[in-house]
């Protein structure tokens, strides 16, 4: 279903992830006077240092950006980030009307996983439904398409910069310190997210016995087998190569396959981040999983 040609359940999900993003820094960040990177890390600095309501700062900061940069951003990027700002805001003001107490001073570290799992989780479910908070992210693009920065880059000398603004601001060293572990768990979670949590195996298979493994595979396992035509570099020799995804869960069976019919075949295992298709997203009539 869209609306406006936007998909609802985009933004049925930027506004989860917006939630849960503005969730954890109130409760955690703000709660316990933590920093954050990126253009978020200026609205807390703002609210230390001047008092001014992060909720308006937010919107302040960023939809200049966001006019700026929509021509990058594509009209759908542009709508969706929008969205996202917005939402974030609204969140805010919300977990600040109805805040509940959680204080963690105490106990820093568990403060800063907190915060870094929350800012991760909803940051990486905005990212993966087609939207942005602005910010950074923005301003990475520009530097990438008018200096020829890299946008990993960019992102990480902004946050770098904020961070260190802050410690010789309002932190002290040691909730410095915490507030870079927040920010690094929170970009180990956004991968996570965005790679999807279902994590798959490609393998590569070369043996002499190729068609007879591929044959147990998709009998035994319900998978499907790639044939591709190799030949090696050294004697010179075709010999078929199987390919096959599976689930990570899936590696050992795979293996006692493969070693009852050619225990000295090659295989080789890489990660796949993400996979869509039959046996993954969708079932043998084509139909998404639910």
């Amino acid at each position: 279903m869209k609306l406006f040609g936007l998909k609802v359940k985009n933004i049925l999900f930027i506004l989860l992830g917006s939630a849960v993003f503005s969730f954890g820094l109130v409760h955690f960040n703000i709660q316990n006077e933590l920093g954050e990177g990126g253009f978020t890390g200026i609205t807390l600095l703002l609210l230390y240092l001047f008092n001014w309501d992060p909720a308006l700062m937010n919107i302040v900061l960023n939809i200049p950006v966001l006019i700026v940069g929509w021509k990058i951003l594509g009209r759908h990027t542009f709508f969706y980030s929008l969205i996202g700002i917005l939402a974030v805001s609204i969140f805010i003001r919300l977990s600040q009307m109805y805040l509940i107490e959680i204080n963690l001073a105490a106990d820093l570290t568990l403060a800063a996983l907190f915060a870094g799992v929350c800012i991760g989780v909803g940051l990486g479910i905005i990212f993966r439904y087609g939207g942005t908070t602005g910010g950074v992210d923005i301003i990475a693009r520009l530097m990438n398409k008018y200096l020829g920065w890299s946008m990993g880059r960019s992102m990480f000398l902004f946050d770098a910069l904020v961070i260190f603004t802050s410690t010789i601001t309002y932190l002290d060293h040691i909730k410095g310190m915490y507030t870079l572990v927040a920010v690094f768990i929170g970009a180990r979670v956004i991968d996570f997210i965005q790679e999807g949590a279902y994590a798959a195996r490609g393998t590569t298979i070369i043996s002499e016995k190729s068609e007879e493994i591929a044959h147990k595979i998709m009998k035994e396992m319900d998978r499907g087998v790639t044939v591709l035509e190799g030949r090696g570099s050294f004697t010179g020799s075709r010999r078929d190569v199987l390919y096959c995804v599976i689930g990570k869960n899936e590696i050992i069976r795979l293996r006692n396959v493969i070693e009852q019919i050619d225990p000295h075949a090659f295989v080789a295992v890489s990660h796949v981040h993400e996979v869509t298709g039959e046996g993954f997203t969708l079932d043998e009539n084509k139909m998404p999983l639910n």
